[in-house]
């Protein structure tokens, strides 16, 4: 049976979808764009929305007992392609000992005009 995964420390769904499911013990973060739950706004600059889009995706993955070190896949939707570098600077940060498997491409606009967009699947 799949369960919806909605915490409160991360931003509400814009729109008819989960921000999270688990199924199992496996458990899909929707795409997280860079919105401060808190606030509702974007920090500026591609650091600082990579920080905060990967935030929203832990805060996910914890209301599963899930961490980033059971993420195995990522997806990262990036506006510019230029920006690879200062993202994979941050991405970094967040996983230690195996990387994830992961995707990233540039797409033409993303929700909100966000700088990036991110979603792992993990296994609990």
């Amino acid at each position: 049976m799949k369960k919806m995964l909605k915490p409160e420390n991360a931003p509400a769904a814009i729109g008819p979808y989960s921000p999270g499911i688990q199924c199992g013990s496996i458990v899909f973060t929707s795409g997280q764009i860079p919105v401060n739950p808190a606030t509702g706004t974007f920090p500026d600059g591609i650091e600082e929305q990579t920080r905060q889009s990967l935030e929203n995706c832990k805060a996910i993955l914890e209301a599963a007992g899930a961490g980033m070190e059971n993420v195995i896949k990522t997806t990262v939707f990036l506006s510019d392609m230029n920006n690879f570098a200062t993202m994979n600077s941050v991405y970094q940060t967040f996983f230690e000992g195996v990387y994830p498997a992961r995707s990233a491409v540039e797409v033409s606009r993303l929700p909100k005009d966000a700088l990036i967009e991110i979603e792992c699947i993990a296994v609990i």
